[in-house]
């Protein structure tokens, strides 16, 4: 089996992911609180590259059934709806909504996976569900590549180590003896072995974090790390992240 981590999008090109299962992280914040919203009753969630086209993709959608969400700076983007907080993915707000999303990093990683299949879309929150999904998927492949949203085009710790988490459970039972690793899955392996599975301490490590808990989303940054909190395995098809009907 082959695994490939990407740490950022940055030069991933399409012949990297071209029908290859990919697991997409964005731990802090933008992957964890599409799932939360999923979890809770939204319809699906439409990532935008940035604003201006999520502006563009909610103008052509019905008032009543749509809501805005992202951020800038970490902060909610005037004008619209939502942030990028899972806190903000309640039930009452999101249910039967879709979300068109406009995020510094997390969304526009999405631009470089429409001919992978599938893309599933992961965090600490859905972590086992994932690995049991990608699992068969990864193995029928031949391998699966594992992409992490970064922090403006460069290396984050949260991710890379999520990145890891998913490599270790993804092995085959030899180990990486078996497996083809690029170097940033070693390295991201690496990370796993340095922090176990202590998602708490790896998330909180991060510079994200620490600049996230300054500008107070403690509580993001907590359920950030809260492990197989959510059953639901979204995935990246046509354009948005739908939670397939069994």
């Amino acid at each position: 089996m082959r695994v490939d981590v990407f740490f950022t999008p940055l030069g991933v090109t399409p012949g990297d992911v071209t029908g290859r299962p990919v697991i997409v992280l964005d731990i802090l914040r933008a992957t964890t609180t599409m799932i939360h919203a999923l979890a809770n009753g939204a319809r699906a969630v439409v990532p935008a590259s940035a604003p201006d086209e999520a502006i563009r993709i909610a103008q052509a959608l019905e008032p009543s059934g749509r809501l805005l969400a992202g951020e800038r700076r970490a902060q909610r983007i005037e004008g619209f709806d939502l942030g990028n907080s899972p806190a903000e993915m309640t039930a009452e707000v999101v249910a039967d909504k879709t979300i068109v999303m406009a995020t510094t990093n997390g969304t526009p990683a999405f631009g470089v996976l429409e001919a992978a299949r599938p893309v599933f879309v992961a965090a600490a929150t859905n972590f086992s569900a994932v690995v049991a999904q990608a699992r068969p998927a990864a193995e029928a492949a031949g391998g699966v590549a594992i992409l992490c949203a970064g922090r403006e085009r460069m290396f984050a710790l949260e991710d890379a180590y999520a990145a890891g988490r998913f490599a270790q459970a993804l092995l085959p039972l030899g180990g990486r003896r078996t497996a083809a690793l690029n170097d940033a899955a070693v390295a991201a392996l690496e990370l796993v072995r340095r922090y176990g599975d202590k998602w708490k301490n790896a998330v909180r490590a991060s510079a994200h974090a620490r600049d996230l808990i300054a500008l107070g989303f403690r509580q993001d940054v907590l359920a950030a790390s809260e492990v197989d909190r959510h059953a639901i395995v979204p995935v990246y098809q046509d354009r948005q992240v739908t939670v397939p009907v069994a």
